[in-house]
Formats: structure tokens, C-alpha cells, sequence
């Protein structure tokens, strides 16, 4: 068994950052063999679940050689731009806290081998991006990929490659952020991370003004340019940053959404369901009844009320329990274990109430479960849980994980598209 990181990325938007432009960020930590094809194409590596707009997606024990706990994944294939060489990577984290498609190096222990090219800055140095988790960061270079997901497709998307064995060392201004490094497949916990999260792209207006600046606001998950004289922090323009591939679609581009079934109180095997590309523009992606929730443009959140308290929350694939305040708000004990560090483990299950409140004033009533993290984890059998619960990182907000999307249609609407339900950015179930 292995939980993930602690999941949200110190990104732009997130309960810590303020003035980040409307971005944000998260994940999560957690094999199988990689497809190298010349000649085609072919997205059957994305796991197409019978729509050109959708793929499958399913939480499983991940690629690591410990078990991942509640990790949503699919798959995704890669081109060098403009031709028919790809490579479909398997086991990659579904991620709604996070934007960009960042691949981990098959000289790091991932699948991606295929030469992509680098981008370059106007001076032709290499440009590349520290990106950290609350306690670890990835780095590596940007390179240049076609996208492709079930029918969708994203021409010349900018991703980052994880572990590059090839590029330059982690600079001190990155591995100094506080956490340990993610550039393997242990530390990492999976092949890629899929991040389909509400903005265009991972950083935004702060990471084109100036590294002192994204510095500062954002801190650790600044872009450098490498010349063969070392990396050194560096503005990105908006357009060359980490983009969400989603935004780049010709179509279905204004959103996501991603379904699952439900699954029982003492967990499952694992969940089967269905990421699917768009909001209101094909049959299967109507808003419906779902009520609209809409987000803060420069904190990407919303706000939960729970026993009489108002919270900053937000709702995130990437996070593997229900992450929410601390055992003196709470009153709920957590697990005495280390190895179970920071979860909750009651004596008896708990069902408990609290109200989402979107920026447009729309309100959400939800129950949730808070099962003894220890009992449920301890069988090793199961690897899908709708009630596992722990304490947020500093205590004071709600990170509503994949146990939330259990039994749910949850949309996300990006930033500044057009979307059915009103302005965006916004989440609704």
C-alpha cells in the first residue's frame, strides 16, 4: 500500500497563494511497458470509452511497486509534432488540482522514450520548470508534443518531461523549495500526471512578468532557461508555459468532466468511469440539473461552511481522501500509526454535513463518510475508498478528493471559456 503526496501543488490558486492570476495546481504520488509506433496515430492507448470526446479512466494499484490508494488513471499518447511517431503512456494520474501533461522519462523509471523536441526561448537556451508539490516538486525540461486523448487531439502542446537523465541538474532555487524530489517512479507514484484543472495553462501572467515575482507569490514553481552554463530563473511568456491540453482542442475544449460509480462504505477493488472532454457540447456532456459553483479567478476555490465555519475548498481528482481542517476542529481522532500519519481514524464511522458555496452565491449541501482510515487500509485488498478522510496540510481548508467524485458527475469549466451554467471558472455536480 502507498498514499500519495500530500497532494495540492504549492501552485498559483491554491488556499496559500494569493495574486496568482487565476491558476493553480495539485497532485498526487503514487508499470507498464510503453508502445512506440511510427506510422500512426492510433489513440487506442487512451483507453477510449466509446466516444471520440471521452477516454477511460479507473483507479487501480498504479505503476509503482507499492499499491496506490484512490489514484485515478488512464492513459495518453504522445507524438513529435506534426508526425505519426508516438508513444502511448500508460498509468497516468488523472489530475483536476493541476494543469499540464508532465511525463516521466523512461531513464527516471517511466515509459516516455520517445525524442521530443525542446522548446527554446528566443535566445535558443532551454527552457524548463521546477514544479512542487506541498512536500516534494518535480523538475525537467518543456518539450513539444501532440496530444492525444480518446478523438481529441492537441497540436504542439508544451509538457514537462520528469527526470529528463539527459538535461541539466535540478538547480539549489529548486530542490531548496522543502520538499524531496518526485523524479522517479516511487517518488513520482505514476507514469504521467494528466492535469485538466480550470486555467489554459499552469502559471499564467505571474511566470511571464518575472522569476522574482513568481518567486515570491508562488514560490518554487518558476521556469529557468538552461544554457550549457547552468539554469537560471527566468520569465516564460504565457504561450510557452505547461498548457492544459484540454484548452488546446480543436472541440470539447471549454471543460471536463469526469464519472464515477459509487462504491461501497468498506471500499472495492477498484472503480471503472469515464473522463470526458467538454461541458454542454456533445450528448454526453450536458450541465443537466448539475448546480454551478463558481470559482474565485485568482484562488480557483470556493467555500465550504462546515459546523457553523466558513473554509476556502476546492475539489481535486489528484488527492486521494477528503482532506479537510484538523483534529481540534474536528473532533475526530487521527490514526496513532505513522504509517497512516495525518488520516483520520474514528472509532466508528462518522457521517458528516457541510454546505459548498460557489462565488455566485449558488449553495450545495453534502454528506460525506469518515471511516477509520487504519481498518479500511489495513485488508490490503481494496484500493478505491469513498470515505477516507484526513487533516489538511495547515489546517484551515477542504480539499475534497476522489472520494468525492464517487457516485458523482463533477465538472470542471475553464477559465475564460464559453460554457453552459454561467461565468467561469466553475465546478457543478
Amino acid at each position: 500500500m502507498k498514499l500519495p503526496l500530500a497532494t495540492a501543488w504549492l501552485s498559483c490558486g491554491l488556499a496559500v497563494a494569493t495574486g496568482c492570476g487565476g491558476h493553480s495546481g495539485s497532485g498526487s504520488q503514487l508499470g507498464s511497458g510503453s508502445e512506440t509506433r511510427s506510422g500512426s496515430q492510433s489513440s487506442s492507448g487512451s483507453s477510449s470509452s466509446g466516444a471520440a470526446n471521452s477516454i477511460s479512466v479507473t483507479v487501480n494499484s498504479g505503476p509503482a511497486t507499492i499499491e496506490y490508494i484512490n489514484g485515478l488513471f488512464t492513459s495518453v499518447t504522445v507524438c513529435v509534432p506534426g508526425t505519426t511517431t508516438c508513444q502511448t503512456i500508460d498509468s497516468a494520474l488523472v489530475d483536476t488540482g493541476s494543469v499540464g501533461l508532465r511525463v516521466l522519462s523512461s531513464g527516471a523509471g517511466g515509459e516516455l522514450s520517445l525524442s521530443l523536441p525542446i522548446e527554446t526561448a528566443a535566445n535558443g537556451n532551454p527552457i524548463a520548470e521546477c514544479n512542487p508539490f506541498i512536500n516534494t516538486y518535480t523538475w525537467g525540461p518543456v518539450r513539444m508534443a501532440d496530444i492525444l486523448l480518446g478523438g481529441e487531439q492537441a497540436h504542439s502542446a508544451p509538457i514537462q518531461v520528469i527526470g529528463d537523465p539527459e538535461f541539466a541538474a535540478v538547480p539549489d532555487s529548486c530542490s531548496s523549495t522543502g520538499g524531496t524530489s518526485a523524479d522517479t517512479l516511487e517518488g513520482l507514484g505514476a507514469n504521467a500526471i494528466l492535469g485538466v484543472g480550470v486555467v489554459p495553462e499552469d502559471c499564467g501572467g505571474i511566470c511571464a512578468e518575472s522569476p522574482t515575482a513568481a518567486n515570491t507569490q508562488n514560490p518554487g514553481n518558476v521556469y529557468y532557461e538552461c544554457p550549457s552554463s547552468g539554469c537560471e530563473a527566468a520569465a516564460v511568456a504565457v504561450e510557452n508555459q505547461v498548457q492544459n491540453p484540454v484548452s488546446m482542442f480543436s472541440t470539447d475544449n471549454n471543460g471536463i468532466v469526469i464519472d464515477l460509480p459509487a462504491v461501497p462504505a468498506n471500499g472495492a477493488p477498484s472503480a471503472s468511469g469515464t473522463l470526458i472532454f467538454g461541458i454542454g457540447t456533445e450528448s454526453n456532456n450536458a450541465l443537466g440539473n448539475a448546480q454551478v459553483l463558481t470559482m474565485s479567478p485568482t484562488m480557483l476555490s470556493f467555500s465550504t461552511t462546515y459546523s457553523g465555519q466558513t473554509y476556502t475548498s476546492f475539489i481535486d481528482s489528484g488527492s486521494n481522501a477528503v482532506s479537510f481542517l484538523d483534529s481540534n476542529l474536528t473532533n475526530i481522532s487521527t490514526c496513532t500509526s505513522t504509517t497512516f500519519e495525518g488520516l483520520y481514524c474514528p472509532s466508528s464511522s462518522a457521517t458528516l454535513a457541510a454546505v459548498n458555496v460557489g462565488v455566485n452565491g449558488a449553495t450545495s449541501s453534502v454528506s460525506f463518510s469518515v471511516a477509520n482510515a487504519e481498518t479500511l487500509l489495513s485488508s490490503g485488498a481494496d484500493l478505491a475508498f469513498g470515505d477516507l478522510a484526513g487533516t489538511s496540510v495547515n489546517g484551515e481548508y477542504i480539499d475534497w478528493g476522489l472520494p468525492f467524485f464517487f457516485g458523482r458527475k463533477t465538472f470542471f469549466a475553464i477559465e475564460e471559456a464559453q460554457a453552459p451554467g454561467g461565468s467561469t471558472p466553475y465546478v457543478a455536480y
